[in-house]
């Protein structure tokens, strides 16, 4: 059994490393462009490619199918509701992020107010990625591989923190060299891949795990047993003891998808790379279209899960890893953790990738050299990558020990996102908001929610209210907060954003409606399971 997963884990990690080489050994990976951008040269499938496979890390697969496991259907509003933000995305966001020519969204800010708001916003960047997001993609990664393998008796090591710590370690070095020594369509290219092979197995999970319902009768015998047993938890309209609440669809939840897909920088940077803006439309709307088969391969898992073992004591974010383990035959799980380890490396090199633009052309190029050539810029990134890479490997096996992995990151998320979600918006709505109006809302949003989550009696607040609703009305206190000082104190010169030239800003044609098509399945969706 070991020799057959070891076998086939290697087989498809080792063609996509020779797929990836051969259709990007000839990049330029020594200027900016070429390396943070992959040249804008981005069609619409290595962008939805990516944009899926970036967003579909372990701390989906686990985290989500963990909050499926406790809480059921209705945590597919993570997933759904990603859609009507990818819509925004494809006809507000993404044409004026074009139009600027922008690398990052810093870089926008910078345009629309000044070199400070454009250096506050860099910096809460790269503490976020170094701190939240980069240690929670390792812990959730190497989390599932710990379940869904056998770790002890493949390796002979008995212990399962020096497991966690070796296998945080070596994907973490496996990602670090993909996307430092390859740039943004390296990247691109090997999500599109492993995303074909985690769909794959995604549906897979599903198909073996009714069967297992079904003692053998067939998967639509399964689902037939699934959703008699516990009709309760089929509800898209999650209650107040879930962790997502109807009501709180439209504040908080919807919120924190506009900043992930629109102004995430991780998430949006290939967009930026694309080959016109047609060709991001075509992307990010695909990408959407996938996102509403989410839920069958990021929610159903963990309900099947609950089915098979709420008795067992299993932890919720084990679950997922513990039903691949029991369902799947070892010809199979070999090739399923190969392709989780994809979506680990995914997530990580899209994020380390994310960094290094960040850090490179933000701050050394801005601040540190300015006069520094465009190899040496390409070469900070690189060091600085690095760094980031092994602080995030020395954090991540700290986190052992969360209740809920998804629960927490969407609430450490929810610190960052919000403050830099209203200054993009007031920024790209307004023409008189000053710098100072944008600098106060990053800094005092931070630090309210910073306070109100972590520290005493401030966090008594939340007594009150739903953490989502807070997040919200946060959002609302802080465009309200820049709109006044905007017509206290308004710029003198309206600003008008310029084209850049750097991008064809021809629209594609089906946008609009493929839109509309979108948010109507939305609806229907919601509508069908309540």
């Amino acid at each position: 059994m070991h020799a057959i997963t070891i076998l086939s884990f290697l087989l498809f990690t080792l063609v996509v490393a020779a797929i990836t080489w051969k259709m990007t050994r000839n990049d330029d990976h020594r200027h900016s462009k070429g390396y943070f951008l992959a040249g804008r040269s981005l069609s619409f499938p290595l962008i939805a490619g990516s944009l899926l496979m970036t967003n579909l890390s372990t701390e989906q697969m686990v985290g989500l199918n963990g909050a499926a496991f406790v809480d059921g259907f209705s945590v597919m509003a993570w997933e759904v509701v990603a859609v009507i933000a990818m819509v925004l995305m494809a006809l507000f966001f993404l044409p004026r992020f074009l139009k600027s020519g922008i690398t990052t969204v810093p870089q926008l800010l910078e345009i629309r107010f000044d070199k400070g708001t454009q250096l506050i916003t860099n910096i809460i960047f790269l503490l976020a990625y170094a701190v939240i997001l980069l240690p929670i993609v390792l812990y959730s990664g190497a989390v599932g591989l710990l379940g869904m393998l056998d770790l002890q008796g493949l390796t002979g090591i008995e212990s399962n923190t020096t497991l966690l710590w070796g296998t945080v370690w070596l994907v973490g070095l496996i990602g670090a060299i993909y996307a430092l020594f390859g740039g943004l369509r390296t990247v691109a290219v090997s999500d599109t891949i492993n995303g074909i092979g985690l769909l794959i197995g995604g549906f897979m999970i599903v198909y073996f795990g009714l069967q297992a319902v079904s003692d053998g009768n067939g998967a639509f015998e399964g689902w037939r047993i699934l959703k008699e047993a516990t009709p309760e938890r089929f509800n898209s309209m999650g209650n107040n003891e879930q962790s997502v609440p109807f009501h709180t669809l439209f504040t908080g939840v919807i919120l924190l998808n506009v900043f992930y897909w629109c102004t995430n920088q991780q998430i949006i940077q290939r967009t930026f790379g694309a080959s016109s803006l047609a060709e991001g439309q075509k992307g990010v709307l695909l990408t959407g279209f996938l996102k509403l088969f989410g839920p069958l391969y990021l929610v159903i898992p963990g309900m099947i899960a609950f089915y098979l073992y709420a008795n067992q004591g299993i932890k919720a974010d084990a679950a997922y890893g513990h039903l691949v383990f029991n369902v799947l035959p070892p010809y199979l799980t070999g090739f399923f953790a190969a392709v989780m380890v994809g979506a680990i490396l995914s997530s990580f090199n899209s994020a380390l990738n994310s960094t290094t633009t960040l850090f490179s052309l933000g701050i050394y190029k801005e601040i540190l050299r300015k006069d520094a050539s465009d190899e040496e810029v390409v070469k900070s990134g690189k060091v600085f990558g690095w760094i980031m890479a092994i602080a995030a490997m020395t954090i991540a096996p700290l986190l052992a020990g969360q209740e809920s992995l998804f629960v927490y990151l969407q609430k450490m998320n929810a610190l960052y996102f919000i403050p830099i979600l209203a200054v993009v918006v007031v920024g790209l709505l307004t023409r008189h908001v000053p710098p100072i109006a944008a600098k106060l809302a990053l800094i005092l949003g931070c630090v309210t929610i910073f306070l109100v989550y972590f520290v005493p009696p401030f966090t008594g607040l939340l007594d009150y209210i739903h953490d989502f609703h807070f997040i919200g009305l946060v959002f609302a206190l802080l465009i309200v907060m820049m709109l006044i000082i905007g017509k206290l104190a308004p710029t003198s010169e309206a600003w008008i954003q310029q084209d850049s030239g750097e991008v064809d800003l021809t629209p594609w044609k089906g946008a609009v409606p493929f839109g509309i098509f979108l948010v109507v399945c939305v609806l229907t969706i919601y509508i069908s399971f309540a």
